[in-house]
């Protein structure tokens, strides 16, 4: 097992592997995968929505910002940590990556942040349909660990909820 890690978040991520990564979980994983690289999936719905919602342009616009911030946030704390990915030979990786470091998942961080935000912005429960499977997806795909996708989702939802409250401070959502 993984010794710089720990033996226990490399077992539970081996399991999740093992007990939903049929093809289609890791078809629709990569899928996820893809949408949340960089944060640009996200970002190109607060534009789509900065289009369609011409009376609160400036407020998605805002909420796209804040996603980019929020996935930039993640990257800085990753170069701080310096985790390295899953390397143990039980964990398959089944995506790559745009870097080997693990601690947070800037997509957990990035998905969360746009939940909460656009949350704010739909008055829609956004963060129980969204957030799970984007976590649960980098599991699947072995590229964090268990410790990285719930700190990433924390500083995510942290970070969207400043954003948020600007939107609620100007009584606009």
């Amino acid at each position: 097992m993984d010794r710089k890690t720990g033996s226990a978040e490399t077992a539970a991520l081996s399991r999740v592997q093992g007990a939903i990564g049929t093809p289609a979980v890791v078809a629709a994983a990569r899928g996820l995968s893809l949408f949340g690289e960089h944060s640009a999936g996200w970002f190109g719905l607060g534009l789509l929505g900065a289009a369609l919602d011409r009376s609160r342009r400036k407020d998605w616009l805002l909420a796209s910002a804040g996603v980019v911030a929020a996935h930039a946030a993640s990257i800085a704390v990753k170069r701080v940590v310096r985790r390295p990915r899953p390397t143990d030979p039980s964990v398959k990786v089944l995506v790559g990556t745009p870097s080997k470091l693990s601690f947070p998942s800037s997509h957990a961080t990035s998905t969360t942040a746009a939940a909460v935000v656009f949350s704010g912005l739909t008055g829609k429960p956004l963060v129980p349909v969204l957030v799970p499977p984007m976590l649960l997806s980098r599991l699947v795909l072995g590229v964090h660990y268990p410790t990285d996708v719930l700190a990433g989702s924390v500083l995510g939802g942290v970070l969207g909820a400043l954003v948020r409250r600007r939107f609620q401070k100007a009584g606009r959502s």
